[in-house]
């Protein structure tokens, strides 16, 4: 099989199946307990904490180990509205956000919080007026995701965290798709609060963080938990968060070289694909993800396609892995202008470390030879 779906999830790394076993084996006890293998198992945990605390430039006391990034957006948002409610009800946030964010704002908005969600231009970015002109007197927070999981589309969170701290307007960004891939800081950004993910980065399901800044309030939507500060119940999954940031240091060492491998390979596979008048590439190649390739093929249902290549033992997507099989069309693309029809044909490339111009080229020989059968079948 060519797997080409990385923005859904990646395979394990073998240095991070390495550490799960070991600190499974050696740091098997409740990171609650006063014992000395509970405290052992709690000293890793926070060494864990500082190592990503590093990675993504912010206090080590503002991370908070979680199930992953779903999990962490709904912890996130839900803490710092119910934190700062007494300041206001007002959320602003994106039409690009992950399903996540947007089932956490949909609970808000049915706890009495109102929503106001940004235009966004042809290629999916928002604009920094739009955003200045949404805030008012009881805006408290905004939620911005750093990169699009549908089409990779990058927002500037450096110019729209020094907006919102002008403005004195908490920020939370998901940064599940970026994490690892491009450049993220959080103090530097001006980020109050950001979500991330290991399954992303070569790392184990269900574990990821959740950094909220020191110096903000947030209040637990579950009340008296134990564990991680009381930010969210049940015992800490030791040797998954050993294992995240074990695979989190690989991938962020050696960020330009896969940087620069990704790069290559959609390259080339646009050269292989040049003379295709068909194939239309969605997002602005400078602002979106270096491994995204967001394709449509005109006429063709990005569904079809994805079944098509599937038979082929290639293995794409249609968006968000989270809202796979529901045939809807990509709310990305409807945001950034397309019609109903055009927003069903996005298929979503994405390439990973293990991607190889073998694979690229029979992905596109594949294209090719799917394009001209369906066209051929239908006369168009």
């Amino acid at each position: 099989m060519i797997y080409l779906d990385y923005a859904a999830t990646t395979p394990m790394s073998e240095e991070a199946l390495y550490a799960f076993t070991e600190t499974a084996k050696m740091y098997f006890g409740n990171t609650s307990s006063l014992h000395d293998q509970g405290s052992q198992a709690a000293d890793l945990v926070n060494l864990a904490r500082s190592e990503l605390a590093g990675m993504i430039g912010c206090n080590s006391e503002g991370i908070y180990f979680t199930g992953g990034g779903s999990d962490g957006n709904f912890l996130a948002l839900t803490s710092l509205a119910f934190g700062n409610k007494e300041k206001g009800n007002h959320i602003i946030t994106s039409p690009l956000e992950h399903g996540s964010v947007q089932q956490a704002l949909a609970f808000l908005e049915n706890e009495g919080f109102e929503i106001t969600v940004l235009p966004v231009d042809q290629n999916g970015r928002i604009a920094l007026n739009d955003l200045r002109s949404a805030i008012r007197k009881e805006t408290i927070l905004a939620t911005i995701t750093h990169g699009n999981s549908e089409i990779g589309v990058i927002q500037p969170l450096g110019e729209i965290g020094a907006l919102l701290k002008e403005e004195n307007v908490i920020f939370h960004s998901d940064c599940v798709q970026t994490f690892g891939k491009i450049p993220l800081h959080a103090v530097k950004m001006n980020i109050g609060a950001l979500t991330v993910s290991s399954h992303k980065i070569h790392g184990p399901k269900g574990v990821g963080a959740v950094y909220i800044s020191p110096t903000l309030t947030w209040q637990p939507l579950l009340k008296n938990g134990t564990h991680e500060k009381g930010f969210r119940p049940g015992t800490i999954n030791t040797p998954g968060i050993v294992s995240f940031i074990t695979a989190a240091s690989n991938h962020v060492t050696r960020m330009v070289e896969w940087k620069t491998n990704v790069e290559e390979l959609k390259n080339y596979f646009l050269s292989l694909t040049e003379e295709d008048e068909c194939l239309i590439i969605e997002g602005d190649s400078h602002t979106t993800l270096p491994h995204f390739l967001a394709i449509r093929l005109k006429g063709i249902e990005g569904q079809y396609v994805m079944l098509e290549l599937n038979r082929q033992k290639i293995a794409v997507s249609t968006g968000s892995a989270c809202k796979a099989g529901k045939q809807e069309p990509s709310k990305t693309l409807l945001a950034m202008g397309r019609s109903a029809d055009e927003a069903h044909e996005l298929v979503r490339i994405t390439l990973g470390k293990e991607t190889t111009k073998e694979e690229i080229k029979a992905l596109a020989a594949a294209i090719h030879d799917l394009t001209q059968r369906f066209y051929y079948q239908t006369g168009s």
